[in-house]
């Protein structure tokens, strides 16, 4: 469900993130849209007062499993966040991406001790992503953001 058409993100129902350290793995493509989601999961982090909060970039949103897989597995990290955006094309290559990265991700969770929250947006337009990345929709970094502390204190 859209950030908008259930209100503002409410934090007053999160759990605290004091003590907890957090990893922000950002692809580099689409970095008007990675950039919004990292800022918007940082800054919320940093509101319910997070230990640490570190991003790590890799090229792009394939490269998040690899990039989610190294710090989850260090165990420095309570949760770890993947931000990514892929956008639909002409080609089936969106198709391909979407599901290697969900997947993937998913892997982790099942297998890991550390969690990994899905902040890849899968959109059919650009204004789509614009719109989830601090636009008329919210900011879904900052949902994945809450997410990782519920996570972190699951």
């Amino acid at each position: 469900m859209a950030t908008a058409e259930r209100g503002p993100l409410d934090l007053s129902a999160a759990p605290t993130a004091k003590g907890r350290r957090f990893a922000l793995v950002v692809s580099s493509w689409n970095p008007a849209i990675t950039n919004a989601l990292a800022d918007g999961a940082a800054r919320v982090l940093e509101q319910l007062k997070a230990e640490r909060v570190d991003r790590f970039d890799v090229p792009g949103s394939f490269e998040l499993i690899h990039g989610c897989k190294v710090h989850a597995e260090s165990l420095e990290y309570d949760a770890v966040i993947a931000i990514g955006s892929v956008v639909r094309g002409e080609t089936p290559h969106f198709d391909f991406v979407c599901h290697g990265v969900t997947y993937g991700i998913a892997r982790l969770n099942a297998t890991g001790k550390t969690p990994v929250i899905f902040c890849v947006l899968t959109d059919d337009t650009y204004q789509q992503s614009l719109d989830r990345s601090g636009g008329r929709l919210g900011n879904k970094g900052e949902e994945a953001a809450v997410a990782a502390v519920q996570m972190a204190a699951f």
